[in-house]
């Protein structure tokens, strides 16, 4: 221990940290180092804030949207026993709601355009199904899905009323590609909705191509009579689909086809993933380039400092302290970057997430600002990275500097 109670390496390294007169250089190694590692940690931060939250924003809006899990028959011909197998379903631990549904492709066309899309027709008696579509609701009325005009009316994502020119009130031509057969054969089934809304998901793709329909109207246009396209099921949590899909798929049994959210969209989480993991290792880079700027400071510092070294271990300081000075020199330099990255790097993740600076383009990124959002883990990884790079860079100079002969250096000093 010294006089001031730290340690004599920790002492004599936050002297060796300090430039004076011919030291100026190794100060340049110094802020070099510590600038290097700032940069890498603050960048490597905001890079996994912006992929975890572009990815946890995805996330969030499939599962607001899209039913977490969904039933179907195998053959594709649709489901005719949909309410026995949504009254099973009910009863499987996790499931928080099952409904049928009608889902259709279609051609909607006005006088102002036309646009491809899909006809989703939903059970509005089903109390979750209708909360879930009130909540994504911007214009008109739900009341009318339902009421006497149910037949006919439609409510369309914003974005395809958009490329429409349609507002609540206005018709809208649907198109089926399943034509019906007719005397002089077959020919595209037709009907002329009332737009009776316009509803958000959150998501370009949903926005511009979905529109819903009540239940009967859908089967109807979809020529499935009693049958449906499948049930469709809310969770509890969304997250332990593939737990309660095996549940569910046990108690069914053949002919159903259980497929969850997770499974729907695997390539499009892969690609984020790796996309994740390819800039972490990119910007690594960056502290990388900071360790050799240490390794550099390291060199040039024991090069220096060979006459002190000497008679410091010629008055009985044993190798590992020599060593120690100079690994404590290194992750100084490691320790306060990384703290003034980190607080950087957080500093930036707040900024965006109050004040949404960064915008984006909702029909390419499907999500109109950037989110950003930082793990534990994440973060933990950073840090740890950094801090076991800069040990690492600190390794072989504090080996040189201990394993130096006092009697030698004293010689020629």
């Amino acid at each position: 221990m010294t006089g001031q109670g730290l340690p004599f390496e920790l002492f004599l390294g936050l002297r060796y940290l300090r430039a004076r007169g011919s030291r100026t250089n190794l100060s340049l190694f110094v802020w070099t180092g510590i600038g290097g590692v700032f940069l890498g940690v603050s960048a490597l931060i905001v890079v996994l804030a912006v992929m975890t939250g572009f990815q946890d924003g995805i996330k969030e809006r499939i599962i607001a949207v899209n039913p977490h899990i969904l039933i179907l028959e195998v053959g594709g011909r649709g489901l005719a026993d949909f309410r026995a197998v949504a009254e099973r379903v009910r009863g499987v631990p996790g499931v928080k709601a099952a409904a049928p549904f009608v889902l259709q492709q279609a051609l909607f066309t006005t006088a102002g355009g036309a646009t491809g899309g899909l006809v989703r027709g939903v059970d509005l008696s089903d109390p979750i199904v209708r909360a879930d579509l009130e909540g994504r609701l911007k214009m008109g009325k739900l009341g009318d899905l339902d009421g006497p005009a149910a037949a006919t009316g439609i409510i369309l994502g914003r974005e395809l009323a958009r490329a429409l020119g349609v507002v609540p009130g206005d018709a809208v031509t649907v198109i089926s590609p399943r034509g019906a057969l007719t005397a002089v054969g077959m020919v595209p089934k037709m009907r002329r909705f009332t737009v009776a809304g316009l509803f958000e998901a959150g998501m370009y793709e949903y926005d511009a191509s979905l529109a819903y329909v009540a239940l009967p109207a859908a089967q109807e246009f979809a020529g499935l009579e009693d049958r449906v396209t499948g049930v469709e099921v809310k969770l509890h949590d969304p997250f332990a689909a593939k737990a309660v899909g095996r549940a569910i798929a046990a108690g069914l049994g053949f002919p159903f086809w259980i497929r969850d959210w997770m499974e729907m969209n695997r390539n499009l989480f892969a690609a984020l993933q790796l996309e994740k993991l390819a800039l972490f290792i990119i910007v690594t880079i960056i502290v990388l380039v900071a360790a050799f700027a240490i390794i550099g400071h390291l060199v040039l510092l024991v090069a220096e400092k060979r006459k002190e070294i000497g008679i410091v271990k010629a008055m009985g300081a044993p190798a590992g302290s020599i060593a120690a000075v100079f690994l404590w020199v290194g992750m100084l330099i490691g320790v306060v970057g990384t703290a003034a990255g980190s607080c950087l790097g957080l500093a930036l993740i707040w900024v965006q997430n109050t004040y949404k600076i960064i915008r984006l383009a909702g029909e390419v990124y499907q999500i109109d600002h950037l989110p950003m959002k930082l793990t534990w883990l994440d973060f933990a990884l950073v840090v740890g990275a950094t801090l076991l790079i800069a040990f690492l860079a600190t390794l072989s100079p504090a080996r040189r500097a201990a394993a130096l002969d006092p009697a030698d250096v004293l010689r020629y000093e």
